[in-house]
């Protein structure tokens, strides 16, 4: 079993007024098996969560650890997280011009594996994968996010996910942009995933209709940089009922 620890972890991130704390103590423990969602408004530091658990530059860790197995993941590069274990599917995927996402994904397998896959292997699981998410087969000889559509890049990093197969994967509003068939695509492979690998999800979002093709077993509210309510799926049902005002106003109250 993997075992992602985050204790009382304190962020900044450089803006033209200066350093501004967007993580206010965050602390969560995620297990392989495990799926976690992280729900909040906007501004609450969900996606800074996420960009700092993948090693983005743009943040700074100025208290608190990030452990993978009991390793400090603060102190590995990007590319060393991507070898423990974790992965990131981001909301705004990047361009690659000039990479074929056949050859992306190869190098990345190769790369996380330490050895290349076998060919009549690889290949036949990169056309399962990619019939599994309805993605026709030209796709792969197209540019990395080069001209992709909103789904097809959601697709794309399922796409990763399911052929990765890390221990811990956070996905940073895989749901965003997709209409509803997108939605029951992409949700689908990442229930796959999470059955062939057992592996940890941490699944931020703002809106609990993922939720209904993706079950999380804790559901947690950020506000403020901060973890300030946890529960099980009811409390996704609350907050599609009642929002997040009832714990913005007495923030809003505490700053008088």
């Amino acid at each position: 079993m993997a075992v992602l620890e985050i204790r009382d972890l304190h962020v900044t991130v450089t803006t033209d007024d200066g350093e501004t704390e967007i993580l206010n103590g965050m602390t969560l423990t995620i297990r392989t098996g495990e799926t976690h969602a992280i729900m909040g408004p906007n501004g609450s530091g969900k996606s800074t969560l996420a960009y700092t658990i993948a090693g983005h530059p743009k943040y700074t860790v100025t208290s608190g650890s990030i452990t993978l197995d009991g390793e400090d993941v603060l102190e590995m590069s990007v590319d060393e997280r991507a070898r423990a274990g974790l992965f990131l599917a981001m909301q705004y995927p990047v361009e690659i011009p000039g990479v074929t996402v056949t050859n992306f994904l190869r190098t990345a397998k190769s790369a996380i594996d330490g050895q290349a896959p076998s060919i009549r292997t690889w290949t036949k699981d990169v056309k399962k994968a990619m019939a599994d998410l309805r993605m026709d087969e030209k796709f792969a000889q197209r540019n990395v996010n080069e001209g992709f559509s909103g789904g097809e890049k959601k697709r794309h990093e399922i796409l990763q996910l399911e052929l990765l197969k890390p221990k811990i994967a956070v996905l940073d509003e895989t749901d965003s942009g997709l209409d509803v068939d997108a939605l029951k695509v992409v949700s689908e492979g990442v229930n796959r995933a999470k059955a062939d690998s057992d592996m940890g999800v941490l699944l931020i979002t703002h809106y609990t209709r993922i939720l209904r093709y993706i079950h999380p077993d804790f559901v947690h509210v950020v506000v403020g940089g901060r973890i300030v309510e946890e529960g099980g799926p009811e409390l996704a049902d609350r907050l599609e009922s009642e929002g997040y005002d009832r714990y913005l106003e007495p923030a809003a109250g505490s700053d008088a």
